[in-house]
């Protein structure tokens, strides 16, 4: 928890001293008002005395209240400042840390974690800082300060409090024997309840069409209910609390007003008025040394679930990438030269190799293609080249020089990639297509337009009444699959990149559409070498280069005439497609 407070600026810092400051003064206030009370009671007792006096007493006593007021709000602003300045930073940190986060780092934390990370825990820990210097720093000093002022009174008295005090400790400590690991696992359980229901949500369509509504929800609903008898179990123990505190603090008051009762009718005549004006004195100064443990009861309530919340933001924080920048900022070899030498690669924490000492070279100006039956390899082979990973074994060069030694920014700026599942963000088709910077002035009209046309999209943006200003959904839901990916294979052709990453981003056009976009990107795109993912070979027949891939090894390498004479993995692919005639007339 404490490893939190150093995202906090000097200057909030001293937002922190001048609220313990005003928190001193507001102690000092509280504590004078007893004295004023002492003074009100000995007046009232004694014969004579001037009621202009009892006046001035209890104008001291309104004044300290005020102040007293005064100081709480004041220390509530800085509270509530500090609070919220310190969630939005760590909403930033937590954001950018991720967006730093390879695959690996994702995958490990799990999507619905890290939401829930950046949301419901920061929330915790924003209310343990508004509480925690209003009450943290407040309770100890009036608690030590109250103890201080009622030292010496009476023994018995002391030993009364000391007694409140004790019991008051012992039930915090057994509720939170309890309650600390039921909070660790809340946190959790909120991660897999966000798991089950994103899953709910992003899959309802195939939900739906399976008539899986039913097993869905008792999906949800089993971990709903685990969720919510931890939190009645907890809930249950915190109730314990304030009835347990209400009662030590009424126990309190009587026992001190019963040893003063025997106090009194023991003493001389002439000391029974100041031992009443001592126990009213000190039955409020045993309250506040009791409303200060309550405080802090009420803080110990909240740590726990709290500093679970954390230590799972520190995770994040503290998580080191593994995919770390190189520092080649500007490379003057040509980017698009590519070279596979030797890669191997297996996913974190598997036994088994995905990728078996893949080799080849990519020329600028080249298309390479790479097949293979589901599984085999061929996604996960060209996502090692913007370093979605880093290779296990062997080198990947681009321009001459291992792709670790480059900066991110400067691979990626060099880069075009359309993933298998077309990424559509809400906002509009011009900003899907103009979407974000690779070192190059924005692109204008001309260039959007163009971009649209060589991805065959230009048709449907044209018959839309906005245009290029059409409103896309979330997800890109208003759009049809294969609108999807024209928007996205336009945005790849809009940064002019040297190196184009198709990953089967043709999947969802027709044969026509297909061939025309093909014939499009060779001719406006002749510098820049291109990787196709394809499971047709018709995507694929005319590339310059086609590896073939086999349970992660190279089966052949060659043009398709070429692997129709060698390669008997690529021949079952290509008959499985097409006829011998349509093979021979192609």
């Amino acid at each position: 928890m404490l490893k939190l407070l150093r995202y906090l600026k000097k200057w909030e810092w001293l937002q922190v001293f001048c609220g313990f400051l005003f928190i001193c003064a507001q102690v000092w206030l509280d504590l004078k008002l007893p004295d004023y009370m002492s003074e009100i009671t000995t007046l009232v007792q004694t014969p004579g005395s001037a009621m202009s006096s009892i006046w001035a007493a209890g104008g001291k006593m309104l004044l300290c209240a005020l102040g007293s007021l005064a100081s709480s709000v004041i220390v509530g602003f800085f509270a509530a400042r500090l609070a919220a300045t310190l969630s939005c930073r760590l909403r930033d940190g937590i954001y950018k840390k991720v967006e730093s986060f390879s695959m690996e780092e994702i995958g490990n934390f799990s999507i619905s974690s890290l939401i829930t990370r950046s949301t419901n825990d920061i929330t915790q820990i924003q209310m343990i800082v508004a509480m925690g210097m209003q009450v943290t720093i407040k309770a100890p000093i009036m608690a030590v300060w109250a103890i201080l002022k009622i030292a010496g009174k009476s023994w018995q008295w002391s030993f009364a409090t000391g007694c409140a005090v004790f019991v008051l400790v012992l039930l915090v400590s057994i509720l939170m024997l309890f309650a600390l690991p039921k909070f660790k696992a809340i946190q959790k359980m909120t991660d897999h309840l966000n798991l089950v229901t994103r899953e709910n949500l992003t899959g309802v369509r195939v939900i739906r069409a399976y008539n899986a509504e039913r097993y869905q929800e008792e999906k949800f609903e089993k971990a709903n209910a685990q969720l919510t008898r931890t939190h009645l179990f907890t809930g249950r123990l915190m109730a314990i609390m304030m009835p347990g505190m209400t009662l030590v603090m009424n126990g309190l008051s009587l026992s001190i007003y019963w040893i003063g009762a025997f106090l009194i009718n023991g003493a001389a005549m002439t000391d029974r008025l100041s031992l009443f004006s001592d126990m009213v004195v000190y039955s409020s100064y045993a309250m506040q040394v009791v409303i200060a443990f309550m405080m802090l009861v009420m803080i110990f309530i909240m740590l726990p679930r709290a500093a679970v919340s954390a230590n799972r933001i520190n995770e994040v924080l503290e998580t080191k990438p593994r995919i770390i920048d190189g520092k080649e900022t500007k490379s003057t070899a040509p980017m698009g030269e590519v070279e596979f030498k030797n890669v191997s690669f297996r996913y974190p924490g598997a036994a088994e190799y995905v990728l078996h000492d893949i080799s080849f070279q990519a020329k600028p100006g080249q298309t390479v293609a790479f097949i293979g039956s589901t599984g085999s390899g061929k996604s996960t082979l060209i996502n090692l080249i913007p370093r979605f990973y880093d290779a296990t074994e062997g080198e990947i060069r681009i321009g001459g020089r291992n792709v670790r030694e480059y900066t991110l920014e400067e691979l990626h700026n060099k880069i075009g990639y359309v993933p298998q599942k077309a990424v559509i963000f809400s906002g509009t088709i011009k900003s899907n297509i103009a979407f974000g910077e690779n070192g190059m002035p924005a692109p204008d009209e001309d260039a959007l337009a163009r971009a649209a046309d060589i991805a065959q999209a230009a048709d449907f943006i044209g018959k839309k009444p906005e245009k290029y200003d059409a409103l896309v959904a979330q997800n890109g839901t208003n759009l049809s699959g294969g609108q999807k990916q024209r928007v996205a294979i336009a945005r790849a052709i809009c940064r002019q990149p040297e190196i184009f990453i198709f990953d089967d981003s043709f999947s969802a056009l027709d044969y026509k559409t297909d061939s025309t976009l093909r014939r499009r990107l060779s001719q406006e795109t002749a510098g820049a070498t291109t990787f196709i993912v394809a499971q047709r070979i018709g995507t694929i027949r005319h590339a310059d280069q086609i590896i073939v891939l086999d349970e992660g090894h190279v089966a052949g390498i060659g043009t398709h005439e070429q692997l129709m004479e060698t390669c008997k993995v690529y021949q079952e692919i290509a008959y499985s497609q097409l006829s011998k005639e349509e093979l021979g007339n192609a």
